[in-house]
């Protein structure tokens, strides 16, 4: 068998130092640097970093945020799944998805169980960290609610997946006149592992 690198910093390093050959970083701010060598990383496509879209103050806010003891509002159990403990500071990390009621929510509403589940993260949203990765109608969710006077999170980390409307929600998040503070990846592309790689970067940079 071929000889492979077991050692896991050893990894870690080759992996970062494999991203920032291959990909033109130029035009991102040091921070912000950081959070998208973590998301190619965590899909191993170097061609994103073209359509990664993001404000100047994302990686500030968050990163403030998280210090804060801020909550993380994810849509799914699998982007809390990918998030690495350790470097957090206390932070609760939510996932209403399967709460109690929200599927008879969702049937009263007619709509999915993410956008159902979004509702429930008004009354702690302000100053949370917001982590989208698998259902666009949670983005589209939220970005409603905010509009019509919810609270703001300090950051939304907005990555859908899909070919039903992940495009659309992204690029919503990036028009919206809400003042919100993000980091999106335009196109279909998206997913657990990808939002979780941004709180990651986020919440540990590239330790």
């Amino acid at each position: 068998m071929e000889a492979y690198l077991k050692d896991p910093a050893a990894i870690y390093a080759k992996s970062f130092e494999t991203v920032r050959a291959e990909v033109s970083l130029a035009r991102f701010p040091d921070g912000v640097t950081d959070v998208v060598v973590r998301l190619i990383h965590a899909c191993g496509i170097p061609a994103i970093a073209d359509d990664i879209a993001f404000t100047d103050r994302v990686v500030d806010a968050g990163r403030d945020a998280l210090k804060s003891g801020a909550p993380i509002f994810v849509d799914a159990n699998m982007v809390a799944a990918g998030i690495i403990r350790r470097h957090l500071t206390g932070n609760e990390i939510v996932c209403t998805l399967d709460d109690d009621g929200v599927a008879d929510d969702a049937k009263r509403g007619a709509t999915t169980r993410s956008a159902a589940a979004v509702e429930r993260w008004v009354p702690r949203l302000e100053g949370a960290v917001v982590a989208i990765g698998n259902a666009p109608t949670a983005l589209f969710r939220l970005l409603e609610l905010i509009a019509d006077g919810a609270p703001k999170p300090a950051v939304v980390l907005g990555f859908p997946v899909g070919f039903v409307g992940a495009a659309e929600s992204k690029d919503a998040l990036a028009k919206s006149t809400l003042g919100l503070e993000y980091i999106t990846l335009n196109g279909r592309i998206g997913g657990s592992a990808i939002a979780s790689a941004a709180v990651n970067a986020l919440a540990g940079g590239l330790k």
